[in-house]
């Protein structure tokens, strides 16, 4: 990272993500689009893309227009192409939020805003993918964490392909019977895509680069990580294409799902022996926060499997899937992103502020743009409110969820106010704050 670019608009897309994820949780505390309301059910699409567009898939995109060039050691191929693409996912799914909520006939507007809002978001994510794509392609052959992002991007290219197909039924473009059948069996190939392909695969990815560079470990053994991918791009193999045939054929869906099932079980387990080597093998023996972290989410990852696990021996899933999605979303996808936005947003920070100037003058570390102690607690209550309100919906509790929800929502809002504080160098001390020749940092957007 030392001397390398930093992209623009990274911080605008965290800024950007971080709002939907605070409209998702407050949407949660009134109980619009409840978790354990029916997937199908217009409320719930609501909050299911405010979660899964707005603030997860906005936030990894943000990160990868960053690290992707730090994964392969080559600048992003478009900088120009960042912005519009922002704008782009947010006016896609802007519109197409607008579409659900026409179709729950809470507003007097047509249906048809759900192609258009589908459109628009397949554009935004195609100027993404294909800057990532064009990046990655001039470095092969890439890095076994690279492959994961790699995949993960084919991964979103079949979830907007997907949903582009589920709008259109929706709205009453498609034909009934094919509208019907990929209503009926292609939720769960849309959701797999989407949770598990882009946004798993692709923080994994990330993770294995991020956790040995926080930790000051010797990167995984390519080997292992190799298997890991293979394993995940296997998942995502027999789930998406294995998937549509069955779609096509109108049968076998289940046994694709299954297979799917024991495949990605097997790519978590290769996944956990990895990270456990990190951290075996790291030479900072006191961890920092976002560390501690990334543990709880993989705490809440490990959760995730075992309630599956417990929901399918018991013929029970379907009944709670909703508390399963919520533990993968908030558990561990949005834990993870949180506790790694409390590193990288005082670490850009300090290297557009102090990185110019360093070797000139004094400057702080950055672990001095925050402070740890006062941020944990937020950390805490986050992860805490998250297995409250799991299992709340698990017992069907719905004001004890709603409160839990109020909880994750404090919390949040307390995480954000240290992302803002590092953002602003409220937190550094005397004239190391702005020595000579450093520039305040812009709070949405970086000035290089």
């Amino acid at each position: 990272m030392m001397g390398g670019n930093l992209s623009r608009w990274t911080i605008s897309y965290f800024a950007v993500a971080i709002a939907w994820l605070l409209a998702a949780e407050v949407l949660m505390v009134v109980g619009f689009g409840a978790p354990s309301a029916d997937v199908a059910s217009p409320d719930t699409l609501v909050l299911v893309h405010v979660v899964c567009i707005g603030w997860l898939s906005m936030a990894l995109c943000g990160a990868l227009f960053q690290f992707v060039p730090v994964l392969i050691a080559k600048p992003l191929f478009s900088e120009r192409w960042t912005l519009p693409a922002l704008l782009l996912l947010n006016a896609g799914l802007m519109a197409l939020l607008a579409g659900f909520l026409a179709l729950g006939g809470r507003i007097p507007w047509s249906v048809s805003l759900l192609p258009v809002g589908a459109i628009v978001l397949v554009a935004g994510f195609a100027a993404v993918s294909i800057n990532l794509g064009l990046t990655l392609w001039r470095a092969r052959p890439l890095p076994a964490p690279a492959r994961f992002v790699a995949v993960g991007v084919a991964c979103v290219c079949a979830t907007a392909a997907i949903g582009t197909v589920f709008a259109l039924a929706r709205s009453g473009r498609i034909a009934e019977p094919l509208g019907a059948d990929a209503l009926a069996s292609g939720v769960s190939i849309h959701a797999i895509a989407g949770l598990g392909g882009w946004l798993t695969l692709t923080a994994m990815g990330v993770s294995y680069r991020l956790l040995a560079m926080f930790m000051l470990a010797p990167d995984a053994d390519a080997r292992k990580i190799r298997a890991t991918l293979l394993a995940g791009a296997g998942t995502m193999a027999i789930a998406i294409a294995g998937g549509v045939f069955a779609v096509v054929a109108e049968g076998g869906i289940d046994a694709v799902l299954a297979l799917a099932a024991v495949a990605g079980l097997m790519t978590l387990g290769l996944y956990g022996r990895d990270v456990i080597a990190l951290f075996r093998g790291r030479k900072r023996r006191s961890l920092e926060l976002n560390i501690r972290m990334t543990v709880l989410s993989l705490v809440s990852l490990a959760a995730v499997v075992l309630l599956g696990g417990l929901l399918a021996a018991t013929g029970s899933f379907v009944r709670h899937i909703g508390a399963f999605a919520f533990l993968v979303a908030f558990g561990w996808l949005s834990g993870l992103i949180l506790a790694k936005l409390y590193k990288i947003v005082a670490f850009l920070t300090w290297l557009e502020v102090y990185g110019p100037v360093m070797g000139r003058t004094a400057t702080p570390r950055v672990q001095d743009l925050v402070v740890e102690r006062r941020a944990s607690k937020w950390f805490f209550i986050y992860f805490l409110a998250v297995w409250a309100a799991t299992a709340m919906l698990l017992v069907d509790a719905t004001l004890a969820f709603r409160t839990a929800a109020l909880a994750m929502t404090i919390a949040t809002a307390g995480i954000v106010h240290e992302l803002a504080r590092a953002r602003r160098l409220l937190d550094v001390a005397g004239a190391l704050r702005l020595p000579a020749g450093a520039i305040a940092p812009r709070l949405m957007s970086s000035r290089t």
